[in-house]
């Protein structure tokens, strides 16, 4: 980058070309840029500090009643009709 440009440019510049690899901190960057410091509230900092870990470590959830891992997809072999989840009207 040339010298000739204001200081101010060329950080710009730097930091368009430093782009986070984490998904969550460049959503976050782009939602701070839309709401303003006043209407965010006091979980804000926290809110998306816990996303970016949960993304960096690669959490896995757990259902605490199940030893085995909750995989939205489901397990392997199980159909749709496995899935439904039974009517409490017509249920015993």
């Amino acid at each position: 980058m040339s010298k000739d440009r204001p200081q101010e440019l060329r950080d710009i510049v730097e930091r368009i070309g430093q782009r986070p690899a984490n998904p969550i901190t460049r959503a976050r960057q782009m939602v701070e840029q839309e709401v303003p410091v006043a209407r965010r509230g006091p979980g804000w900092d926290r809110h998306w500090r816990e996303l970016e870990a949960y993304l960096e470590v690669g959490v896995v959830w757990r259902d605490p009643a199940q030893t085995a891992c909750v995989d939205p997809a489901g397990p392997e072999g199980e159909t749709q009709t496995d899935k439904k989840r039974a009517d409490p009207k017509t249920s015993p």
